[in-house]
């Protein structure tokens, strides 16, 4: 018969089925997933590989920039064909072999071209790049330096000298000239894959009274469009990511050209501040390693000794004695005080998860929760203090919250480690709700976390369940 209480029970069991869940595919967790204190997607290349792409805004987001890309190009179309009219004249008499097309003939084309380019290409290129910088929003959420710098004085010639001589203006010129030549080019094929996916998912519409070619083959009948329909029915799920795709490389393409340096300067600023924070972090791990040993080894000693001679005196006074109900009440008092001190020395670092490391400390926490909680927590090796003590002290608050607010009647703790991080997983049955906004105690854990390099992912909708998901990075060794 076990003597184990029902209402704490625990389990230490292989990890191998939750992990590939943990793991598998870039996990993206429940829908309403969020991410407190972070943004972890800044463009539409990174959200093509989450799972969660056709859920979020960035489906509609690419389609905007791919749908207001042809206006810009239009308008600067004119201008940049005007100034290389004389490339296109020396190409096309190249290409037809024309008698005229001597090599001096050819020569002064390239060189009218190219003065002319040279010349006027900025005035075209530097107005279409302020837009492309301000466009590029939609599908780069990151900040866009401008690569121009001030003018040193006053004028429109000190404008054109600082101008003119900027690598930023002639990355800008070739970009402008890439929107008009190699752009269209792309997305005129993007397109034609387009229409020919929705012309297959439409075909039983479109057929009517006579046959139509559907470029794979040609249908006389409603029947016989099924199976394009069906085909083109798969296909358009492709569609966004397609989509998504050109509008990400477009994006990034816009990014290399157009943009500015970072400022290294504020660079090394934040990997300064990257840096003093692990070392604060680590300073304060040891420091608070140093407070819960004198405690232990110095005033817990001494208050367990007092403790002692409090006893002795309590056995050797007289029941009758006026002194003995003042002994009495001081040797339980000392007792109750040194209850009260190990619970503090446990809270500050708990000597169970620096002798045998984090799954038995989720033990340990599930034994002194008020509701039962399953732990399945199977490390293959010991962490670094940090990571170990930061996953210990968000489970520990996690569920404290959970036994305070929600409602819960049980909770469960997953633990797995990836190739470069460590993620636990608290669920709850509770009622949900949870929100950062409120005051939850969500903000700390994130803060927490961060403190290390991490992210705290909250899903919790109204009537639950909720669940709490912390990343820690953990390289191994």
């Amino acid at each position: 018969m076990s003597c184990e209480d029902p209402t704490t029970s625990h389990r230490h069991a292989g990890m191998a089925g939750h992990t590939r869940g943990l793991w598998a595919d870039r996990w993206d967790g429940p829908p309403g997933l969020t991410s407190v204190g972070r943004v972890t997607i800044s463009t539409a290349l990174s959200a093509l590989t989450r799972l969660s792409f056709l859920r979020t805004g960035w489906p509609w987001r690419s389609l905007g920039y791919v749908a207001s890309t042809p206006l810009p190009a239009a308008v600067v179309a004119v201008p940049l064909t005007v100034l290389g009219m004389p490339w296109m004249l020396a190409a096309g008499g190249v290409a037809s072999d024309s008698p005229h097309a001597t090599l001096p003939t050819l020569a002064v084309l390239i060189v009218t071209g190219t003065v002319l380019m040279g010349a006027f290409g900025p005035l075209v290129a530097l107005p279409l790049a302020a837009l492309e910088r301000r466009r590029l929003a939609l599908v780069d959420l990151r900040p866009v330096p401008t690569p121009h710098r001030r003018p040193p004085a006053v004028g429109p010639w000190s404008w054109l000298v600082t101008r003119y001589t900027e690598p930023g203006t002639w990355r800008a010129v070739a970009y402008a000239v890439l929107l008009v030549t190699v752009a269209p080019l792309v997305y005129g094929a993007v397109g034609l894959v387009t229409f020919l996916i929705v012309a297959l998912a439409a075909s039983p519409l479109l057929i009517g009274s006579g046959s139509i070619s559907l470029g794979f083959g040609q249908a006389d009948t409603v029947p016989e469009t099924l199976p394009y329909c069906a085909v083109g029915l798969l296909l358009l799920v492709a569609v966004p990511y397609l989509i998504g795709l050109l509008a990400g490389a477009h994006g990034a393409l816009a990014r290399a050209l157009l943009a500015g340096p970072a400022d290294t300067g504020l660079h090394a600023e934040l990997v300064e501040v990257s840096r003093s924070r692990a070392r604060l972090v680590d300073a304060f791990e040891a420091e608070r390693r140093r407070i819960e040993r004198d405690l232990h080894d110095g005033a817990q000693q001494r208050l367990v000794g007092l403790t002692l001679h409090l006893g002795i005196a309590r056995v050797r006074t007289p029941a009758d004695s006026p002194a003995y109900p003042h002994v009495t009440q001081a040797h339980d008092q000392a007792k109750q005080l040194m209850d009260e001190l190990r619970d503090l020395i446990r809270g500050i670092h708990p000597r169970v998860l620096t002798d045998r490391g984090l799954p038995a400390a989720l033990g340990e926490l599930a034994d002194s929760s008020p509701m039962p909680v399953e732990v399945d927590a199977t490390l293959p090796d010991r962490l670094p203090a940090a990571v170990e003590g930061t996953a210990y002290f968000v489970v520990a608050e996690a569920l404290a919250n959970v036994a305070r607010h929600s409602g819960a009647t049980g909770a469960r703790v997953y633990a797995a480690r990836g190739a470069d991080r460590l993620a636990v997983e608290i669920h709850d049955d509770g009622r949900g709700g949870a929100d950062p906004a409120r005051g939850s105690g969500l903000t700390g854990l994130a803060d927490r976390a961060a403190a290390v390099g991490g992210r705290l992912y909250v899903s919790s909708p109204v009537g639950g369940p909720t669940l709490v998901r912390v990343e820690l990075p953990c390289p191994s060794a």
